[in-house]
């Protein structure tokens, strides 16, 4: 037997939120949503929360428990349609539908106290790193090389959001009920002015940190690390001591082709050394001469 605490709308009962509760011999205890009794709990082993009908003050109520440090298991009551709101940043173990048996309660009651706590929503209060930009979500400041950026409330949740999940696409839709709420009721058109206010503050040399995916929304595009600060090429991003095999082959160098010889002149042909001419050249006088010519005789 377990102790419960079930956290609801002022005038409510458990057998109103979760009728399935009176039929476990569990003992429950149910209290309301004044923030200020949210901070200091009674002694208990588990927390059900009513939300069912108000999301946005559930969903508040929920991260409010995680930053107080609640040291125990998280249960929402909700029906099926609050089931499209639900995400991990609520903060919550499990799960129920209001309408669900006793049997199914009390499996995921013992599974829940089965599981140890990991912290809760500590995790949404480590700061987020990346390149030069730090967001801290505890003191809700954003430093950019070491400079603390003049962000509005809506504009650093807007950045902290992002930037907690570097590379994912949310549309504008997205945007709006993460940050703003289910209760705010502007136009998507809240989102680009938000998106092209933190790009000017980020400067034009990590504005791009905040990608625009055409026709979907927008993302946190991570910065890349920088190489060669002393101004060296590297658009080839080819290791100085890989080999030619290493390299794809177009980035493989065609060998460069073999000088040309120098052009020499024929060497004449050498002289006898007693004077007479070379046979090939007395047969090329000779048949130089004409036909008719006479020849002389020695006598």
């Amino acid at each position: 037997m377990a102790e419960v605490l079930l956290l609801t709308v002022a005038q409510s009962t458990s057998a109103s939120v979760l009728p399935a509760l009176d039929f476990l011999p569990h003992r429950v205890r149910v209290q309301g949503l004044d923030p200020s009794s949210l901070v200091d709990l009674p002694q208990t082993d588990l927390v059900i929360l009513d939300a069912r009908k108000d999301l946005q003050s559930a969903r508040a109520t929920a991260r409010l428990l995680g930053a107080t440090g609640l040291a125990v298991p998280l249960i929402l009551v909700v029906t099926e349609g609050g089931l499209t709101a639900l995400t991990a940043e609520w903060g919550a173990r499990d799960f129920v539908l209001a309408s669900a048996s006793p049997a199914e309660v009390e499996a995921r009651i013992r599974l829940a106290l089965a599981t140890p706590v990991m912290g809760g929503q500590d995790e949404d209060d480590e700061a987020i790193a990346q390149g030069h930009l730090v967001i801290d979500p505890v003191a809700y400041t954003a430093k950019l090389h070491g400079h603390t950026l003049d962000l509005t409330y809506k504009e650093f949740e807007l950045l902290r959001y992002l930037a907690a999940h570097p590379g994912r696409v949310f549309t504008r839709t997205q945007l709006l009920q993460e940050v703003w709420g289910y209760d705010y009721y502007g136009g998507t058109r809240t989102v680009d002015v938000h998106v092209r206010r933190l790009r000017a503050k980020l400067g034009p040399e990590y504005d791009q940190l905040i990608g625009t995916v055409r026709n979907v929304g927008y993302r946190f595009d991570a910065p890349k690390e920088r190489r060669g600060a002393s101004g060296e090429d590297d658009a080839a991003d080819v290791d100085p001591e890989a080999t030619a095999e290493d390299l794809d082959f177009e980035d493989q160098a065609a060998p460069a082709p073999a000088p040309a010889a120098p052009a020499t002149p024929p060497s004449p042909p050498a002289k006898p050394a007693n004077g007479t001419k070379p046979a090939a050249v007395a047969a090329t006088k000779a048949a130089a001469r004409p036909a008719n010519r006479p020849v002389r005789v020695a006598r």
